[in-house]
This record gives structure tokens, sequence and C-alpha cells, in this order.
């Protein structure tokens, strides 16, 4: 390359610069050759990623101003922060930052705790028939829609008919629960549903992680005299922690996002549920279709993601000064 350069400028040498460029035309073919069904498949990712994240960003300057529909996004007078000052002023900032918080929180330390837990398990399985319908049955959950899933809640949890009031509650002589009017129990109820449908994932991720370890560590520890929970705690658990480290830091750079459908479907949407189910992305979405407040709706999500950006650098750097060989960047 820099023999190319030097004859590019010499002008006895355009000889030379001819076979250059020739040759970094052949090697740009080459290229374009070997990769190029790799750029194709490539392709429709990148049209959609810059069709549904880039296309919409002007429309983040709603947050800053009171709009009106006929003079549009850029007509509409600009306000500064004045959205930020209501939506914090409100009372309900405290609650669904609260809960978004809150939930994801639970969500990241039990969802890590239970999957690693079925993946460690799903290892012990020797039947490799016995394994793969084990895989299977844990991950159709995460395949299956939200709104079969709030159908599926609904079956136990109707007050009427429902599993649990008709079959349980009513065998032991106790009362029935009007589950969908009762605030209380759906933390609970929303965090095992939660576990139910998405640790199949998970899982997946970390069995995948387990099995690639090299079994020879397993046969020396065995030699050594150690327990199976002495080789869980000193040789799996070590192996996969920059996974765990990894998946992690990428939940918790959507801790201040949620779960439409789980905050919104599977409680069906009851108004005396909404203190214990009320997020952001819910909050958004009833501030666009109820109330018609674009501004406020506009000013929660930039909040939203700015924090989320926020959270994600300082987990990192965190991470980076711990172990810097598991950090992201």
């Amino acid at each position: 390359m820099k023999r190319d350069r030097l004859f590019w400028h010499c002008p006895f040498g355009s000889k030379l610069c001819v076979l250059g460029k020739r040759n970094i035309m052949k090697k740009a073919l080459k290229t374009i050759k070997r990769f190029g069904p790799l750029y194709l498949m490539m392709l429709p990712a990148c049209i959609y990623i810059f069709i549904n994240n880039y296309v919409p960003l002007p429309g983040v300057s709603l947050a800053f101003r009171q709009y009106n529909f006929q003079k549009g996004i850029y007509g509409s007078p600009f306000i500064g922060l004045s959205n930020f000052k209501f939506l914090f002023a409100s009372k309900d900032a405290w609650i669904i930052i609260r809960n978004t918080i809150g939930y994801n929180l639970i969500f990241i330390i039990l969802g890590t705790i239970c999957a690693i837990a079925v993946a460690i398990l799903l290892c012990e399985v020797k039947s490799k028939l016995t394994r793969k319908i084990s895989q299977t049955c844990i991950l159709i959950p995460y395949l299956v829609s939200v709104v079969i899933v709030s159908y599926l809640v609904f079956a136990f949890l109707s007050e009427g008919n429902g599993f649990i009031n008709m079959s349980v509650l009513q065998k032991l002589g106790l009362d029935k629960i009007s589950w969908y009017n009762e605030p209380k129990y759906w933390p609970f109820i929303l965090v095992i549903v939660n576990l139910w449908k998405n640790i199949g994932y998970n899982t997946i991720m970390y069995y995948a992680m387990i099995i690639a370890i090299d079994k020879t560590y397993y046969e020396a520890a065995r030699v050594d005299g150690a327990t199976r929970w002495q080789q869980i705690i000193n040789i799996t658990l070590p192996s996969i922690k920059p996974t765990i480290i990894i998946l992690t830091l990428m939940s918790v750079g959507r801790i201040m996002y949620s779960d439409f459908g789980l905050f919104y479907q599977i409680p069906m949407n009851s108004g005396t549920l909404i203190d214990v189910t009320n997020t952001i992305d819910t909050y958004v979405y009833r501030g666009l279709m109820q109330t018609n407040n674009i501004g406020m709706s506009a000013a929660a999500g930039v909040y939203q993601s700015v924090v989320g950006f926020i959270l994600v650098i300082v987990a990192n750097l965190i991470v980076k000064k711990i172990e810097p060989e598991s950090a992201l960047f």
C-alpha cells in the first residue's frame, strides 16, 4: 500500500499507479464476492433498524413542544422543559418510576438466579431425549403471545370460574378472591408470570455456556474428591461469569423499560390495579390514547431513554473497574 501511494504522486510511475489501482479494485471485488451474500443478508435488518430507530428521531422534539395538530411537529410552539416539569409534578411520576425500576430489579435478580439454576439442572439430565424435551418445554412460554398468556392467567384468576377460586380455595373452604380488584396480590402474580414466560430464553443461553466448559475440569475435581456442589461453585459459576455480567449489563440498560404486555394486557387494564401495574411504557400509552397528551408522553419517553443510557454507561464503568475483560466497551 505504501508503494502504491508513492507511485500515485510520481509523474514517472503512471503505469505502476494504474497497476496499483487495479490491484485495489481486484481486492475490493474479491471482498465483495466473498462477503456479498452476508451483506445482502444484513441489508433487511439494517433497513428495518434505520426505519424503526432513526427515522422517528425528529419526534424527540415533541418533548419540548406544546404539540398542535394543525401546525405539526416543527410548527408547534417551543416550551422548553415544561412537559418534564408537568410530568414530575404529577402524582403518577413517583409511581411509574418506582414500578418500572422496582419490578425490573426483581426480574433481573430472580430471573438470573432461576435461569442459572435451571440450566445447571438441565446439564444433570443424562438422557438426550429428556434433555431436548425439557429445553423445548422451557422455551415454549417465551414464544407464546402475551395475549394468549393473559387469557391463561385469566383462566386461573377469574372470580367466577377461575381455577384457583373454584378448584383450590373452594375445596379448602376459603372465600373467593376478586383477583382483578385486589392490588396487593399483583406484584407477586406479575413476578411469577414474568419468570414463567422469560426464564426459558436465558436458561438456553446459560445452558449453552455450561456445556461448552471443558469436561476435564470436572474430571479432575471428581478425582480430588469434590462434591457436585463444590464443582458448581468453583468451576461452573466462574466459567459462565462473563456471560452473567454481559446479560446483566444488557438488562440494566433496559431497566427503565417494561414489558408492555405484562403490565397492560395481563391485568386486563384494570383501573383498580393501576398503582401496582402502571409503568413508564403503560403511562406513555395511556397518555397518548386516553388523555391525548402527546408532549408529556414524549417527555416520559425521552426521560426513559436518557436514564437508561446513563445507567448502561455507569454499570459498564463499574464492571470495567472490577473486571475489564467482561465490560461491554
